[in-house]
């Protein structure tokens, strides 16, 4: 194995226990422990309104890393996410008000602006992050799809009846299972985001802690030669 390959292992190490540690507990809170009815003998519990979102943890986990894994990098995936989800909340508002089922137009007009928006306020304020905003957004827009595009059409997300009714929007993943209202949605995978931060900056304590002395100590004298 080479140098390198070792010197990864406290961070993978570090990763996989908190990555374990972070689907048993989102996926328990929202098959569960916060639910709102049973599955019947599947053994699982209807999830409610406010669950967790797996994937959307690793977004924002992977962003971290992406940064460079410190506090700045903490502090401007934190925020974009929020602002991600914001812009998302926006798009599902803006959606509901104008156009839904059977035309695409309104969503499509609502992504387009909004992209317009972040974009140009980037120029003016350097804290705000297109790149992560937009995967963020992304991340939210997906579990919107996936939980039944609630205000694209009428009934359709975030209501039990349209559970029986697998023809409507309403369907959402599972098999209708997370039909969820769109303020949700967005609740919820922000909640999620910040989750994932956290994970990452775990992460990263959790590797320094696993790293041998002699390692650390290494990695300081060479910072020191490089500066000298």
């Amino acid at each position: 194995m080479s140098q390198k390959m070792k010197a990864t292992v406290p961070l993978a190490l570090a990763v996989a226990v908190i990555a374990f540690v972070y689907v048993e507990f989102t996926a328990n809170f929202t098959f569960h422990w916060v639910t709102n009815g049973t599955l019947g003998t599947t053994g699982l519990d209807l999830p409610s309104n406010f669950h967790l979102v797996i994937p959307a943890g690793f977004v924002s986990w992977g962003l971290f890393f992406a940064l460079g894994a410190d506090n700045a990098a903490l502090r401007t995936v934190a925020i974009n996410s929020l602002i991600g989800c914001l812009a998302g909340l926006i798009l599902f508002a803006f959606v509901h008000a104008v156009k839904g089922i059977p035309d695409f137009w309104a969503i499509s007009l609502g992504v387009a602006v909004i992209a317009f928006i972040l974009i140009v306020l980037s120029g003016g304020f350097p804290w705000i992050s297109v790149p992560v905003i937009f995967c963020t957004f992304a991340a939210a827009v997906f579990w919107w799809i996936a939980t039944g595009l609630d205000g694209w059409a009428a009934g359709g997300g975030g209501s039990l009846a349209a559970l029986a009714k697998p023809t409507t929007a309403g369907a959402g993943a599972f098999g209708g299972v997370l039909s969820t209202p769109y303020g949700f949605v967005a609740l919820n995978v922000a909640v999620t985001l910040l989750i994932g931060c956290l994970c990452g900056t775990l992460s990263v304590k959790f590797a320094g802690i696993l790293t041998p002395k002699t390692a650390r100590t290494a990695d300081v004298s060479t910072e020191k030669a490089a500066v000298n």
